[in-house]
């Protein structure tokens, strides 16, 4: 069955890295558009990047972000780089068909998050 599992969330300061890593089973990544989105205490869930052969960003993390994937290792990652506060959340890695979905944080299939805390 289709399985995505996210690691490298952690407690960063602000202006510091992490990269997120969502190795999938179940399916060959290959075929399919993958992405990231987040959800913050409180808010409503927020699409951060898209990739099915092209790639989307949010204007809030446009600059900063780069999502990329491996085939090879069935893995797409989240590059974050000068994180802010704002930035902290859950995110999640989905899967979504042939394209990236409509509503940017609606997927087929989503792992079960990392948490990312940019905080001094």
């Amino acid at each position: 069955q289709v399985q995505l599992v996210e690691s490298g969330g952690a407690l960063v300061q602000p202006g510091g890295s992490l990269r997120l890593s969502c190795v999938a089973s179940g399916f060959t990544l290959d075929y399919y558009a993958m992405g990231w989105f987040r959800q913050a205490p409180g808010k409503e869930p927020e699409g951060v990047a898209c990739n099915d052969g092209t790639t989307w960003y949010s204007d809030s993390v446009k600059g900063r972000f780069t999502i990329s994937r491996d085939n090879a290792k069935n893995t797409i990652y989240l590059q974050m780089n000068n994180l802010k506060p704002e930035d902290t959340a859950v995110y999640y890695c989905g899967q979504s068909g042939w394209r990236c979905p409509n509503v940017r944080y609606v997927y087929n299939w989503q792992g079960q998050g990392t948490q990312v805390t940019v905080s001094s």
